[in-house]
């Protein structure tokens, strides 16, 4: 193995989802990284992958035209795999090239790709996690958990939080739905004394998040609003249980780091790929469909980040120390 942990260049989109995982992954890596938004636009998007594994494409938007490289470029989205094959191939190869994601590539190009097993994308170089990759840790919970811990101290036990996602491609967040939500959430009040703490999302959509705010209003809940510190992790960290909605894999991969019952509530929709993630979730023990009650269960927290970042660090050892490359 290496002496030192590795160097990386973490290359983004700037989407929310892949910063999480970017970030999840370099601190399971433990070296210095930073964080870089990497742009491969048209048509230059279209060229074949072997250039840019040469590094003979034009520099993507956002990166610098010359070294000193870091260990690892890792790309986490659609174009951002173009941006980490540039960077190998322009370090001469001694930088190792990681994609998060299927970004469309034949991933033998890559050094290793890392994709959730719900995508059905395989290979020699490709290591499988349960879930998305995430920053969500057992230190990150507990000091979360000591924070929050005295702002929520009057909320009644169980704990219940709350991750509400809403409308993506696949899935709808109704009027309905909202409403069926909710009353089952007003329910494990009155049927468990429970004290409920709620997140919504921008994809919750106002209407449904009106629905949501007025039907949890009162005594026994805390419902962020947006205004004021992010009270995400210390939900999760002071909940008995924890309710997610169907449309989101990196809420409930990032629920599943604290072993606690997750119960899925369905929204309409869904699709192949969201199908083989809940079965495999409930495969493993982790989640349970949302049927209003509150049953208790464990289960071993998934790893992802530090198998992915075990499996980089062997093929950092396999290669040598960096004057051997």
């Amino acid at each position: 193995m290496t002496s030192a942990p590795p160097s990386a260049w973490l290359l983004h989109d700037g989407k929310a989802g892949n910063l999480s995982q970017l970030a999840g992954l370099a601190a399971a890596l433990g070296g210095p990284s930073e964080a870089l938004r990497a742009t491969v636009g048209l048509p230059w998007s279209l060229l074949p992958g072997r250039l840019w594994r040469r590094g003979l494409a034009p520099p993507p938007a956002g990166l610098p035209a010359a070294g000193p490289w870091p260990d690892l470029a890792i790309g986490a989205g659609w174009r951002t795999g173009r941006a980490a094959l540039w960077v190998r191939g322009r370090a001469g190869g001694r930088t190792l090239a990681v994609q998060i994601q299927d970004c469309g590539l034949d991933p033998a190009l890559f050094d290793l790709v890392t994709v959730p097993r719900h995508d059905r994308l395989r290979g020699p170089n490709v290591v499988v996690t349960d879930g998305a990759i995430h920053k969500v840790t057992p230190a990150a919970l507990a000091e979360a958990a000591r924070l929050w811990a005295p702002r929520l101290a009057q909320l009644p036990r169980p704990l219940v939080a709350v991750l509400v996602g809403g409308s993506s491609r696949a899935y709808r967040m109704t009027e309905d739905a909202a409403r069926d939500l909710a009353a089952r959430l007003r329910a494990l009040q009155a049927d468990h004394g429970a004290g409920l703490l709620v997140t919504a999302s921008r994809r919750t959509g106002p209407a449904a998040g009106a629905i949501l705010r007025q039907a949890l209003a009162g005594p026994g809940i805390a419902f962020w609003d947006g205004q004021g510190d992010n009270p995400y992790l210390g939900y999760l960290a002071l909940a008995d249980a924890i309710v997610v909605t169907s449309d989101s894999v990196s809420m409930p991969s990032e629920a599943a780091s604290t072993g606690k019952p997750i119960h899925i509530f369905e929204l309409p929709g869904g699709s192949a790929k969201f199908t083989r993630f809940h079965d495999h979730f409930r495969a493993l023990g982790i989640t349970r469909p949302f049927d209003g009650r509150l049953d208790p269960w464990s289960y071993r927290p998934p790893d992802d980040a530090g198998r992915v970042a075990d499996a980089i660090r062997q093929r950092l050892a396999d290669r040598g120390p960096p004057d051997q490359r």
